[in-house]
Formats: C-alpha cells, structure tokens, sequence
C-alpha cells in the first residue's frame, strides 16, 4: 500500500512538473504468436525504452479478462533505460483467433498506450 502511495506521488510530482516528456519506444507494438494448442500458458514480453525527457512511470495495466497477467516496472524508468513488460497469456477454454490489447497507463505522453498481441488457439486433440 505504502508503495503504491509513493508511485502515484511520484507520477504527480513528474506529471505536474514535466509536461507529459515520458514517452514509450517498444521494439514490437504488436506481437503475433502464431497457432498454439489450447490450454497452454504462453509467457512472452515487450521490451520498451523511455525515448523521453523525464522519468516514465507506469501505474497501472488494464486487461480484459484474467487470462491475462502481467508484470511491469514498479519504480520509474529514466529516460534512456530499457525495461520490460512481461506477460502470460492462458489459453485454457480459449478457441481460434485471439486478439489481445493491454492499455498501459503512465505519465507518457500518450496515456493510456495500448499493445497487443495476436494468437490462434487450436482445440483440436
């Protein structure tokens, strides 16, 4: 609790101060996983740089469903630094083409950045 206090003070105190000069650079906005069989737990990740000015700080991910985890930087990313969003997708009692977003919310100055990924789940046994 105390540290999600001190995250979202943090992104005020930049936010107010930095006009928004965050921003994203992901290596692939958009990933295509291919055909997988049902029932498999993908792992996968969306290497990005802080391409702005200012320290980046992600608050929060929103996703549609709880097959979809994530994991993201908890402290700032200065501008420069490379870090990761990881992500699991499971594909249990999921059928065909699957098209995933993940809306990123931060002091970037686009926010909410949504990502996503593309997948085709085969049922067949």
């Amino acid at each position: 609790m105390r540290s999600t206090f001190l995250s979202i003070l943090i992104l005020f105190v930049f936010s107010a101060f930095s006009q928004g000069k965050a921003d994203f650079t992901f290596e692939k906005e958009v990933l295509k996983l291919g055909k997988v069989k049902e029932g498999e737990v993908l792992n996968f990740e969306y290497p990005f740089t802080n391409s702005g000015t200012e320290p980046l700080l992600i608050t929060d991910i929103k996703v549609a469903c709880t097959c979809t985890k994530f994991e993201y930087p908890k402290s700032p990313v200065v501008p420069g630094e490379k870090a990761l969003i990881k992500v699991s997708f499971d594909t249990k009692n999921k059928i065909g083409y699957q098209d995933r977003t993940l809306e990123i919310f931060s002091n970037a100055k686009k926010s909410p950045k949504i990502i996503r990924f593309k997948v085709d789940v085969d049922n067949k046994k």
